[in-house]
């Protein structure tokens, strides 16, 4: 079905946006982020991210069209629970030559960064599915041909048992979570970032049993 964001929230709005049934479209302020403790020793958590919620497994994706200004630019999909349990995926940009593509699980206030590094596109797909407090992310620079980015796990959703004697056990029950899209500038930049072909189904990434 076609997504659309009428019962959408923002936490940090931004000071320009723009929310139709079917895009979205932000222009990013200087220093925003998000990121917890890991390496760096900062904490950010300011960066604009339209939210919708769900207490049902899902799939959902989302088309990011985006024009980089400056080093760690960024946009992409989002879960946000807290200020120290969230998710992220994006390319982030690094210079003429390359971006890093990657996602961020943030567990118990605690940040981590998987990436790899790729010729900086203009836009890319995004496919992020849900069972319970598991999650697959998955991108296309096509919209078609999706590949794995990393599967994780949101330790405050809970933990769940399976019995391995099912072939195919159901997907355990979902609780509340907060997903959408985001976009921000850690640096002192400004860009504008465009999300279209926003898609929300049943969830697609099958059980692996």
């Amino acid at each position: 079905m076609t997504l659309t964001f009428a019962d959408a929230h923002w936490i940090y709005p931004p000071q320009s946006s723009e929310v139709t049934d079917y895009a979205v479209t932000l222009v990013t302020e200087p220093g925003t982020d998000f990121w917890q403790r890991s390496y760096y020793g900062f904490r950010n958590d300011n960066a604009p991210a339209l939210l919708l919620e769900s207490d049902v497994n899902f799939t959902f994706t989302v088309k990011a069209t985006f024009d980089y200004q400056a080093q760690f630019d960024q946009c992409g999909v989002i879960i946000y629970l807290d200020s120290e349990n969230w998710f992220k995926a994006s390319i982030e940009y690094e210079n003429d030559s390359f971006s890093r593509l990657g996602s961020v699980v943030t567990n118990l206030g605690y940040s981590d960064w998987a990436t790899t590094d790729i010729e900086t596109p203009s836009q890319i797909w995004y496919r992020l599915s849900r069972r319970g407090p598991d999650f697959l992310i998955e991108s296309a620079f096509d919209g078609v041909h999706f590949k794995q980015m990393r599967i994780f796990h949101l330790h405050v959703l809970g933990e769940t048992t399976v019995d391995m004697g099912k072939l195919d056990p159901p997907a355990p029950p979902a609780q509340p979570i907060r997903f959408g899209v985001y976009a921000c500038s850690p640096l002192d930049s400004s860009f504008t970032a465009r999300f279209t072909e926003m898609t929300l189904e049943e969830c697609q990434w099958r059980s692996h049993h």
